[in-house]
């Protein structure tokens, strides 16, 4: 093999897996993100949350402008998306608000993240649209962790009723025009 066969071979296999190294680290950030909201240092796992978000996005993208989609990456996205903006976030407001409401606590946070996996296994389960069905999970967890910010600023029943709404909208019938 010829000098120009490997550097086209090599430059072949990085580009099939530019998309999913971001994809990984998606995950990567919201693995840390979780870790760090159970060990109480919150406001870094949001920003950690918000970076994931910034990955999330580029993913797709880079996939799309390099024609590299697969279902394996849709699959992989979608599993990143429920650690970043599923588990993530409702660690990061468990551990740090719904942690004082015991078993109603604990419910709330499941809830959410359940909505969001069902809301994920629903979009992957569908055929591409222009449109997303249901507010997607990196918006959720996003303004999860921004609610988290706020949270001095907001009751306790405000904050709940965020959560509770999120999850709710992740799994309505309502359309999202696609950027």
């Amino acid at each position: 093999m010829s000098l120009m066969q490997v550097i086209g071979f090599t430059f072949k296999k990085v580009k099939a897996q530019t998309a999913n190294a971001l994809t990984l680290s998606n995950l990567v950030l919201g693995g840390f993100a979780a870790l760090y909201s159970t060990s109480g240092q919150f406001s870094l796992a949001a920003l950690l949350i918000f970076i994931a978000a910034f990955m999330d996005r580029f993913d797709g993208m880079a996939a799309r402008r390099l024609g590299i989609e697969s279902e394996m990456g849709r699959q992989l996205d979608s599993m990143s998306d429920l650690v970043s903006f599923g588990a993530a976030p409702a660690l990061l407001l468990y551990h740090s608000f719904l942690y004082d409401y015991g078993v109603s606590g604990m419910v709330l946070a499941v809830f959410y993240i359940g909505c969001g996996a069902y809301r994920l296994a629903r979009f992957n389960a569908k055929e591409p649209s222009p449109y997303f069905e249901g507010l997607p999970i990196t918006a959720a967890g996003c303004l999860l962790a921004l609610s988290f910010l706020a949270a001095p600023l907001l009751s306790p029943a405000s904050l709940i009723t965020i959560i509770f709404i999120l999850s709710l909208l992740m799994v309505s019938p309502l359309r999202i025009k696609k950027m």
